[in-house]
């Protein structure tokens, strides 16, 4: 089966396209780097040309007011080409929750590209993932400073990006859902608890402090990003992912 995997030589794509291959599937990494802008719609008609599944893992460069509007022309831009090539199956890569969060304008983007998804020509799935594991040193530099990590205590359920890598792997080569598959990690964690396991993992000497009012995830609601009864739930535990990372 040929598959153009779109976003397909980062963090997630790059591992979508090694499993696809070694499962004997044609996978096609496109990127600026190979020629297609998925923004600009250059390079998108060659890349799908014969190709039975397009995964769109592409993600908007900010996470402010400006994220619809790339969501809304590369998905545009997406299903035009997709519906010309005589595509069968589009994916894309969206989170657990989202459409339950609407004060953050990226996870309004992001319902946005999933509607859009919904609406368009070509029998589609949309894989839901909570955060990854390899974001967390991320989320917690958003408020951190050289002495205290300032964090919610929002609930959260993440998972390694190689579990969801293998949950988009596996729904681009079965039939189109026409609806939502959500995955996730095996363990919940409050915010503030996650960033005091990274913290002592990493021999790292500051202090968390438990403030709801900081940073992204203060936003959202309850356990809107913890999984629903009908998840995947990925084998690797936190804990483990960081004892790997040394």
């Amino acid at each position: 089966m040929k598959i153009a995997v779109l976003g397909g030589t980062g963090l997630i794509g790059s591992q979508v396209v090694r499993i696809l291959r070694t499962a004997g599937h044609d996978a096609a990494p496109l990127s600026p780097s190979t020629g297609v802008d998925l923004l600009t719609g250059q390079g998108l008609s060659e890349g799908l040309t014969g190709a039975e599944v397009v995964v769109n893992l592409t993600n908007s460069p900010t996470f402010d007011d400006a994220s619809p509007a790339f969501f809304q022309t590369t998905m545009d831009n997406l299903l035009a080409a997709a519906d010309r090539a005589g595509v069968s199956h589009a994916v894309v890569l969206s989170i657990v929750g989202v459409d339950q969060v609407p004060d953050l304008a990226y996870y309004r983007a992001k319902v946005l590209q999933e509607d859009i998804l919904k609406a368009g020509p070509v029998p589609y799935s949309i894989v839901r993932a909570t955060q990854f594991f390899e974001f967390v040193e991320a989320i917690l530099s958003w408020t951190a400073d050289d002495t205290t990590v300032r964090l919610p205590r929002t609930p959260v359920q993440p998972m390694a990006a190689a579990d969801v890598a293998q949950a988009v792997a596996d729904v681009s080569t079965g039939a189109p859902l026409r609806g939502v598959r959500n995955v996730a990690g095996p363990d919940v964690f409050a915010l503030d608890e996650l960033g005091r396991v990274t913290l002592a993992a990493r021999g790292d000497q500051r202090t968390v402090t438990t403030d709801d009012n900081v940073g992204m995830f203060a936003a959202v609601p309850g356990a809107a990003l913890i999984a629903v009864d009908d998840a995947v739930i990925a084998s690797t535990t936190y804990r483990e992912w960081l004892d790997r990372q040394g």
